[in-house]
């Protein structure tokens, strides 16, 4: 926080000595423009205090607080100088001013998190875990909490009948629940994770309230599988309460219309660089591979309809182009090609396809049709990706799922990849994974051929 008050102070110092719309200022007026931005900035650190510490907070959501953050800063100052009677025109500046107060503390957050993952992998600041049940769930609670060194978690161990690992393990469930009369056997740590049916809430209840008393943070994570094997979500008709399989953000039409906007946006930008572009690869690729500069190919698209998806070229004109996925050492890619393919650029004209909205810029990727057909025969779930606009990029892509599929397994966790996006779809996850999209370009993904 002392950090974010330097950096806004620098700011406003430095537009001070190099700004035309400040050259004339007073050092009065410097000096009341100073204190009421920083009374401001105490004001919105308020509303929206620092969060990187915390360890399941991600990228988007410390983007959205950081946005907040400059929005309110920068309201509270003009309405505050208003109050002051400041006689100089401040409106412009306020926005200049909040624009590159947003993108410097943005890259000032990437820093601090950076060095809070580094504190936490040389074993400071950490908290200890124990867990209890038997669900799936609860492994990859397991995994995720163990692997991760920079969430700064050390798991005590598990009670369940699970074989997750066994050097892990201090007992059964049986175990467990046995010795909740004699708690003080039992190892808590400072957080508790239980996964257990919510048919055993008299279970939940004791063991909330004994983790209560020996002062570690309770979590209850949902059971994997119901008494009727589904994941539902509960939704309402009036006072009725009913349930679905799949609940999609995007069925909200404020939420989709500002996806739109997002979406053209993001388009018309870079669209630009498209067409830059355009000459240079056009003489390149005419140079090492005769044929048409766009690929254009039928793909799956929105409620399973096909569309016209368009691409550079990056491979020889072939027969099995509808139907074969790209390898690694693909004899079809020429020089060239296999460039783009790697730094990202063959993918670019599909923002030709999203500003005419056969496509998003996030969104699970489309699939040709013959894939399309084939996995749907071989994929539960399959189809209900294609409950949301196919995207430019998307959430399996950019967590390690991206290009050749070799075996089902890896489609079938794209798949689920691309459905938990559906469901969790907010335009901050968006922002997350254009992120990391654009970081590809400097960091190269060993899945990009």
């Amino acid at each position: 926080m002392i950090g974010d008050f330097v950096l806004m102070n620098a700011i406003i110092l430095l537009f001070y000595h190099f700004h035309w719309r400040m050259a004339q200022w007073s050092q009065n007026s410097l000096n009341i423009f100073i204190l009421v931005s920083n009374i401001a900035l105490i004001l919105s650190q308020a509303r929206f205090p620092v969060i990187i510490h915390l360890r399941l907070v991600n990228t988007a959501e410390f983007s959205r607080r950081l946005v907040g953050l400059t929005a309110m800063q920068v309201i509270v100052t003009y309405l505050l100088l208003k109050v002051f009677s400041f006689h100089l025109p401040v409106e412009r500046l306020l926005l200049e001013l909040g624009t590159v107060y947003v993108v410097l503390l943005f890259f000032k957050r990437l820093a601090e998190r950076w060095i809070v993952k580094l504190y936490r992998l040389a074993g400071r600041n950490f908290r200890s875990v124990t867990l209890v049940g038997n669900d799936p769930n609860l492994e990859y609670v397991y995994q995720k909490l163990k692997n991760d060194l920079t969430l700064g978690y050390r798991i005590v161990g598990y009670y369940g009948d699970a074989e997750i690992e066994a050097e892990s393990r201090l007992g059964t469930m049986n175990d467990f629940i046995n010795s909740l009369d004699e708690p003080d056997k039992l190892q808590w740590g400072d957080e508790l994770y239980i996964c257990t049916l919510r048919k055993n809430s008299d279970l939940i209840r004791r063991v909330s309230n004994l983790c209560d008393h020996h002062l570690t943070r309770f979590y209850y994570v949902p059971v994997s599988v119901e008494s009727i094997g589904l994941n539902l979500k509960s939704t309402m008709i009036e006072e009725l309460e009913i349930y679905t399989t799949y609940e999609n953000p995007l069925q909200n039409s404020v939420n989709r219309i500002i996806k739109r906007l997002f979406d053209i946006v993001f388009a018309l930008i870079f669209l630009i660089p498209v067409a830059l572009l355009l000459p240079f690869i056009f003489v390149i690729t005419k140079w090492q591979s005769p044929g048409p500069i766009f690929f254009k190919q039928l793909r799956t698209g929105l409620d399973g309809k096909s569309f016209c998806c368009y691409k550079f070229r990056s491979m020889h004109v072939n027969k099995e182009a509808d139907t074969m996925q790209a390898t690694k050492d693909d004899p079809r890619k020429f020089p060239f090609g296999n460039f783009m393919r790697r730094t990202n650029i063959d993918e670019l004209p599909q923002f030709w396809n999203v500003l005419i909205g056969d496509m998003s810029v996030v969104g699970p990727r489309p699939h040709m049709l013959t894939h399309t057909e084939m996995y749907a025969k071989l994929i539960d779930k399959y189809m209900v990706r294609h409950f949301v606009k196919p995207g430019v990029t998307g959430w399996a892509q950019v967590t390690g799922f991206r290009g050749e599929t070799k075996e089902l397994w890896q489609m079938e966790e794209r798949i689920r990849r691309d459905i938990w996006y559906m469901e969790h779809w907010s335009f901050w996850l968006d922002i997350r994974i254009a992120w990391m999209t654009l970081k590809t370009i400097f960091i190269h993904d060993e899945n990009a051929y």
